[in-house]
């Protein structure tokens, strides 16, 4: 067994009505003031309005910043810190989808009082450092797993996205209760719950750094996610099913901070980016061409999943790992989501420019089974044209 190491979020707390422990953390530490960072789809349906009666309750003072946007860019980010350090935030809760945990991580690094660094100087992996301040996430989709990674996805450009990776970003505490995602549309549920799958998928296959850890968390993730997404889309009010989305989008988030995602990633990418998509509904597009094109060094690990997921599928390693790919492709396609690129507004013209960005993606691409070529990534994208 080969040697790995593995980090993860020192404090989850999980379950229906799990919010209601923020008050203990909140009495416990005392904090003179905190930003609550959410987007403004948040406020308007009131869904924040638990976390505010948990603030009085607790004589805690608090400001709220809810400019988040999804994929977010360095104005919004720096805009956040600005108001945090004005305001003498002394500790951090993110509350919302991937987007607004991602921005609560980053302010929570820049807006400390003695934090030296600039945005800049954190781009790529382990260029953030401590000091941060206190950091408490709460998740209002079953997708991301932002919640337990030490990833924060910036826009940086009219339509470049790079990371900040460091173990600086995990967060102290993440609580997971899924009565803050019952509300969500169907087409966020489907593309969340489908972004969680590649997340599982990705780091069972990722080429660097899979281990015996990620490994069974991939897994068990995998299972909890194939069993309740179609579930929960059929039954939005089933909360024990969103619940357990929500753990298995959580153990995805662990296995992929650990063991990091590739090409699927490095792929969807270019798609958000220039064509405001969201994150899930690009990783749901690329999906199943690009299992397809890592079968080849995939295929026993295809294969294992697949008799993790239904231990009744029989078959060689290759029957199994068509069988897990059919599988994942009835899932995308019963999602609701538009998978064909020019119905999405993408010209033909513009697959070159595409797979050019994709190859940008050196630190995803790294990871994956296969080496993906630029006329691999270019072939790819002309399969999910039309």
């Amino acid at each position: 067994m080969s040697q790995f190491q593995f980090q993860t979020v020192g404090n989850i707390i999980s379950g229906l009505g799990s919010i209601q422990q923020l008050g203990s953390i909140l009495k416990q530490h005392r904090f003179n003031k905190v930003l609550l960072v959410t987007d403004q789809g948040m406020i308007d349906h009131h869904l924040h309005q638990p976390i505010l009666h948990i603030f009085n309750a607790t004589g805690t003072e608090f400001s709220i910043f809810s400019d988040v946007v999804a994929d977010p860019p360095e104005e919004v980010i720096l805009n956040a810190v600005d108001e945090a350090k004005r305001l003498h935030i002394d500790a951090v809760i993110g509350f919302g989808g991937g987007s607004s945990l991602d921005v609560a991580k980053i302010i929570a690094v820049l807006a400390h009082p003695n934090q030296t660094q600039t945005i800049s100087e954190l781009y790529g992996v382990n260029q953030a450092q401590s000091p941060r301040l206190p950091l408490i996430l709460v998740p209002t989709t079953a997708g991301t797993g932002s919640e337990v990674t030490p990833i924060s996805i910036v826009t940086t450009g009219k339509t470049t996205k790079t990371g900040i990776v460091s173990p600086v970003l995990y967060a102290d505490t993440a609580i997971l209760d899924a009565t803050f995602t019952q509300g969500l549309p169907a087409h966020i549920t489907a593309a969340t719950g489908i972004d969680a799958m590649v997340h599982a998928i990705e780091a069972y296959t990722s080429k660097l750094k899979k281990n015996f850890y990620s490994d069974l968390l991939a897994k068990q993730a995998l299972d909890l996610l194939n069993q309740n997404l179609k579930l929960v889309l059929e039954q939005p009010q089933n909360l024990e099913a969103r619940q357990k989305m929500l753990l298995g989008s959580m153990l995805a988030g662990q296995a992929f901070a650990n063991a990091p995602v590739g090409a699927v990633h490095a792929l969807a990418y270019p798609l958000g980016g220039h064509y405001h998509l969201s994150h899930g509904h690009t990783n749901a597009i690329v999906l199943v061409e690009t299992l397809k094109f890592n079968a080849p060094q995939a295929k026993k690990y295809y294969a294992e999943l697949m008799q993790w997921i239904d231990p009744y599928s029989k078959g060689n390693t290759d029957g199994l790992c068509d069988l897990f790919i059919d599988h994942m492709e009835r899932h995308v396609s019963q999602s609701g989501l538009s998978l064909k690129l020019n119905e999405l507004g993408v010209q033909e013209s513009d697959l070159e420019m595409l797979a050019n960005d994709a190859m940008q993606q050196t630190r995803l691409l790294q990871n994956n089974p296969r080496a993906l070529s630029y006329a691999d990534a270019l072939s790819i994208y002309q399969a999910i044209y039309h």
